[in-house]
């Protein structure tokens, strides 16, 4: 069976020696961009481009205001940052992440929190996050507390894990039932939308990432996303290490970060966005001939995009029967030239975090055991 699968992929991509996860497709202007940045000596944080990769993305998603950051990770730090996560705070978020999540929590000195996924999402479960706090929390004065450790619980994040849009009208609710601040992790689902509407732009503040196998790629970057203007004029000003606009004189008005995209950076992302939808939908027909190929597959399924969902189908999922067999997957297709891997190790079994509070994870644990990434690039010959 496994050797049927390799072939399969291998055929798809056509037939490569090796056949990697996710690589980055530059088929548009990316080099007459960064030539134009190059020419201009505009290449770190000032330029045309950085202003205009804003734009295209807060057009593309609907957010009122997008803003770039350096990478995902300092978009998700400064995130939590604007919506008032101080040290000591709880942070309500998934075990099921990548470790940006948890480390930008870090970064300000709160706790993670590990709610358990749904099976049909992978991504933070509302009941699961109703139940948690049913049971920890108490509002009082319009915020919400930890019972037991006295602590604040200020924000959750939940993430839209793989590119597919987690249930977040649902978890909206209950962070709104619980006065608790909700910042979207959509970090891998740029081009994937819940109801009609772009991830990210569902919480106070989402945070995108352009890592260089994102589904569109900046080399490296983030983007923060604002449903309020005035917010994200604010993050820009912070990121921009809180600099007082002025033609000569160096004046800041507040503990500033250095988080801003160089022009070069951004001049990439404009020539992807430019291609996004294309990429989507490109992805999107690789997703559809593996679910066809797996349709009759015993013991090993293919995951599709939840209800209510199109996704970008950023990473494509397997899921196997059980930890042997996707250990088994998991070596013969890598040794027979087929990249795949697992679910990341998961956040409470890292040394960081295995102190963290937690529920059952139940469902969490049944995917990490199961769960494998299969190829996912554009797949250039049909572009």
């Amino acid at each position: 069976m496994y050797e049927k699968i390799t072939n399969f992929i291998k055929d798809l991509y056509g037939n490569q020696d090796f056949t990697p996860l996710s690589v980055p497709v530059f088929v548009g202007n990316e080099k007459k961009y960064l030539n134009e940045c190059i020419n201009s000596t505009f290449v770190s944080s000032v330029g045309k481009f950085v202003d205009r990769f804003e734009e295209m993305v807060a057009e593309y998603t609907g957010a009122k205001r997008a803003v770039v950051c350096v990478n995902g990770t300092n978009a998700l730090h400064m995130a939590l940052m604007l919506a008032g996560v101080e040290r000591n705070d709880e942070v309500l978020t998934q075990a099921l992440t990548f470790i940006a999540t948890c480390n930008a929590i870090s970064y300000i000195g709160a706790h993670p929190v590990f709610i358990d996924v749904d099976r049909e999402t992978m991504g933070l479960s509302p009941v699961a996050l109703r139940k948690w706090l049913e049971d920890n929390a108490e509002v009082k004065s319009d915020v919400c507390y930890n019972k037991h450790t006295g602590h604040r619980i200020k924000a959750c994040v939940p993430m839209h894990t793989f590119g597919h849009p987690c249930k977040i009208e649902e978890i909206v609710a209950v962070c709104q039932e619980y006065h608790i601040e909700l910042v979207e992790d959509a970090a891998e689902s740029i081009g994937s939308f819940y109801k009609g509407r772009h991830t990210g732009t569902f919480g106070k503040i989402g945070a995108l990432s352009f890592n260089g196998n994102k589904t569109v790629t900046t080399g490296g970057g983030g983007m923060l996303l604002f449903n309020d203007e005035e917010l994200g004029k604010y993050a820009k000003h912070l990121t921009t290490q809180a600099k007082v606009p002025h033609r000569w004189e160096f004046v800041h008005d507040h503990i500033g970060y250095n988080y801003r995209m160089p022009n070069i950076n951004a001049a990439l992302g404009c020539a992807q966005m430019e291609h996004l939808e294309e990429y989507v939908l490109n992805k999107r027909e690789t997703a559809h001939r593996y679910q066809e190929f797996f349709a009759n597959m015993d013991d090993i399924s293919f995951f599709t995009e939840p209800e209510n969902s199109r996704s970008n189908y950023w990473l494509n999922v397997v899921i196997l029967k059980d930890k042997a067999a996707q250990q088994e997957f998991l070596q013969y297709t890598n040794d027979h030239g087929v990249m795949t891997r697992p679910i990341w190790e998961l956040m409470n079994r890292l040394p960081m975090f295995e102190h963290c509070q937690h529920d059952s994870l139940e469902n969490t644990i049944w995917l990490a055991d199961r769960v494998v990434n299969i190829p996912s690039s554009v797949r250039m010959k049909i572009l």
